[in-house]
């Protein structure tokens, strides 16, 4: 199991990083001086740090705000509005950008509703709302579970100490919660790192640049030195997402937790006559940045023309009767659903294996191994993708197997990537499971394979579920991967809406867009009946028990 970790975890990472750096099997770094001595390199480098930056802080400030509201206050329908919150992070960040260029475009919705000469969502701001709004739901989960774990006695020790409600939030409920708060504020960095479908988006028509989408113009260049130019750039968006995780780390190790371990649900903040303006205040901002540009997106889709006014009669089903006649449209539908379903299937195989030895022999071979699962989905998919390129050329000396351009190239790095998901899913789920379970059917005489079937899997199939369903959706809806790995044959959804997007044909991949919501739709279905049967058991389980549970 080792072997193979490296083989496929580990060593088209090393293989990349030493193109960038050796040449003639030379040691040389004179590619890395003329490389950052470019103008455009250096303002792609500029512009990475400032949208990121800029991004982040957003993200963090609207995720802290609907936590608080959530976990703090008395406002009513917290159910529907966690669901609303976290929507962004569920759709791909490139269908929000198409649904926010549709909202905000030069002819969008809001400009043929108001008639106001409103901001375009293309260019360097439109980049950073964007990226904040789609990574404002990562800050909002690490800081909801953070506001909720803080021990209420602390607080009300504070206000007894003469402090008022700004103060003992800024020098208590913050404090407390800078765990949380960091981890999201890192995590989103990573993510706007990782960020290929709204920079290339919203900032190709503008020529706005970053180090993903420079990494994807010099492969698909296909210049002399293009391999080495983008691992050269690999590597400098690698330090730089690997600095977070090391500052993300030092961070968490450094704060101190003061936490409940069962989170407090109970709301500590009556609003009072305040109520229904917050309501009115958060229902506004969840309307506007969340259902307004989707629904901009799906009335776009269907008119026969872009620029046409929003009226009856230009409104048709013709652009949705194209796609289904449209051979690289179907041909993309059935290229991701079958990715997605292998990817699925062969993540809750390997992650699932992984999982189970890294919870019942917690030694360093398996910490190495968790390890070397989460590097590929850490690092920026523009990385990776390269990384499988050079990898799978020649993986081993004189085998050439040819996959380069290939949906196999493409089932390969889904599964390599995404098997981290299921993987964390399977953990989750076997550290709920005692093991004196597993001891009692070794007591027994149970063979391996027969716990596993009768007594471990039973047991943890919610988990298995939940991580085959997360690793299939993000296999699904994958962008930045496909357009650096696919090629005409093994196009997928994300490569197809990029074209007809690039190619101008706005209603056509707004159209495209609306069927991939549909189909996430589909997919999100078992997860969603799975968690209802669950609570419902849960429900019924502490009537029957008086609650005793």
């Amino acid at each position: 199991m080792l072997a193979a970790t490296f083989f496929f975890f580990l060593l088209p990472l090393v293989r990349l990083f030493a193109l960038s750096f050796f040449e003639g099997g030379t040691f040389d770094l004179s590619l890395y001086v003329r490389v950052l001595s470019e103008p455009r390199v250096r303002t792609g480098i500029t512009n990475t740090i400032g949208i990121v930056a800029i991004s982040t802080v957003l993200a963090v400030f609207i995720g802290l705000t609907e936590a608080w509201f959530v976990s703090y206050t008395d406002i009513r329908g917290k159910t529907i509005l966690h669901v609303l919150f976290i929507l962004p992070f569920v759709i791909p960040s490139y269908i929000t950008s198409l649904a926010w260029s549709r909202f905000l475009g030069p002819a969008g919705f809001l400009a043929q509703l108001t008639g106001w000469n409103i901001p375009t969502a293309f260019g360097y701001w439109g980049i950073v709302w964007v990226m904040g709004i789609c990574h404002a739901p990562i800050a909002y989960m690490f800081c909801l579970n953070a506001l909720q774990k803080i021990p209420r006695e602390v607080e009300w020790a504070a206000r007894c100490s003469g402090c008022g409600a700004w103060k003992t939030f800024l020098t208590v409920t913050l404090p407390c919660a800078m765990p949380g708060l960091a981890g999201g504020a890192m995590t989103v960095t990573l993510a706007g790192l990782d960020n290929f479908g709204i920079p290339a988006f919203l900032g190709g028509r503008r020529g706005i640049n970053v180090l993903s989408t420079l990494i994807y113009q010099e492969i698909v260049g296909f210049g002399p030195s293009a391999f080495r130019r983008a691992a050269c750039l690999s590597f400098i968006l690698s330090v730089m997402a690997l600095a977070c995780c090391f500052i993300l780390t030092k961070l968490l190790r450094s704060s101190g937790t003061l936490e409940s371990l069962v989170p407090d649900k109970q709301p500590r903040c009556s609003l009072g006559n305040m109520r229904w303006k917050a309501e009115t205040l958060i229902w506004t901002f969840v309307v506007v940045t969340s259902l307004f540009p989707l629904f901009s997106m799906v009335a776009t889709s269907m008119l026969r023309a872009y620029g046409l006014q929003f009226l009856p009669e230009n409104l048709s089903l013709r652009n949705f009767v194209f796609l289904l006649n449209n051979p690289r449209a179907i041909g993309a539908l059935r290229n991701s659903a079958t990715l997605a379903l292998f990817t699925g299937c062969c993540a809750l195989v390997t992650g699932s294996i992984a999982a189970w030895g890294r919870s019942r022999y917690p030694g360093s071979i398996f910490r190495a191994i968790e390890a070397s699962y989460a590097l590929p989905y850490v690092l920026p998919g523009a990385v990776f993708a390269l990384a499988m390129i050079i990898a799978w050329i020649e993986p081993l000396p004189g085998w050439r197997p040819g996959i380069y351009g290939t949906a196999t190239l493409l089932a390969i790095t889904y599964v390599v990537r995404f098997s981290v998901l299921q993987l964390r899913a399977t953990t989750s789920a076997l550290q709920q499971v005692d093991r004196s379970v597993d001891e009692a059917a070794r007591m027994c005489s149970a063979s391996p394979w027969g716990r596993w079937g009768r007594v471990l899997i039973p047991l943890i199939t919610p988990g298995l579920i939940a991580g085959f369903f997360m690793t299939a959706t993000h296999a699904l809806t994958e962008l930045t991967v496909s357009s650096i790995l696919g090629s005409p044959g093994s196009e997928t959804i994300g490569m197809v809406i990029l074209n007809f997007e690039q190619a101008g044909n706005v209603v056509v991949s707004s159209a495209f867009s609306t069927l991939v919501l549909g189909m996430l739709a589909l997919f999100s279905l078992p997860v969603l009946c799975l968690r209802f049967h669950r609570n419902f058991s849960d429900s019924e389980t502490d009537k029957n028990t008086g609650g005793a549970t």
